[in-house]
């Protein structure tokens, strides 16, 4: 299984990219939104899915792997596929999709192109209870939120143990909400950036 994808961007378009790992160009379906914050001849981190059909073997790759979790979770939702399950990421975050799940809003959910309200309603009563790992519920405070685990991630591969990168990431979040600002509305390697400062390095 292909799980992560660590390469230099060779070609964009709205609905896939070719990455370039070790010599081999590898195609990936992504997202619009995905689409828009990647740029040729950038290295990129994606998060894979490998859906295997009779007819071909697609690598779908997403920024954030909070995205590629819904796009695995809501694919176990009788009558969704790769492409619907594509559709929903693009148009909800995994926030979003939790709390429209979870305050059974239909509406919100049959927006996303290919559902349709049966599709939705379908959709509402499986994911019902599934979602809360995605760090919305304020019940689940031992749940970090995604780009907490992946800043801490990035540092544990810069040297930090995880003390240090907690302590860190700690230092950071107290500093910006000195400042009113939320952590989760910066882009990561900002946060990196931040943190690495913090530590010394």
């Amino acid at each position: 299984m292909i799980s992560l994808v660590n390469g230099v961007v060779r070609s964009i378009s709205p609905d896939k990219v070719i990455v370039e790992v070790g010599g081999v160009g590898l195609s990936l379906s992504i997202t619009q939104k995905t689409s828009a914050q990647l740029n040729i001849g950038v290295q990129v981190q994606l998060f894979t899915t490998l859906v295997v059909r009779e007819d071909a073997l697609t690598l779908y790759g997403f920024l954030e792997d909070g995205d590629r979790a819904l796009f695995e979770l809501v694919q176990t939702v009788s009558g969704i596929g790769p492409k619907v399950a594509l559709s929903i990421v693009s148009a909800l975050s995994p926030s979003q999709l939790a709390v429209a799940v979870a305050q059974e809003d239909i509406s919100a959910i049959e927006k996303v192109p290919g559902i349709g309200r049966k599709g939705a309603q379908r959709l509402i009563l499986e994911l019902k209870g599934k979602l809360t790992d995605f760090g919305t519920s304020s019940k689940s405070d031992r749940h970090q939120p995604v780009w907490r685990e992946q800043l801490t991630s990035a540092l544990v591969s810069l040297g930090f143990n995880a003390k240090d990168s907690d302590a860190a990431i700690s230092s950071v979040v107290s500093r910006l909400s000195e400042d009113g600002i939320d952590a989760q509305t910066l882009e990561l390697s900002d946060l990196l950036k931040r943190a690495l400062s913090q530590g010394g390095r």
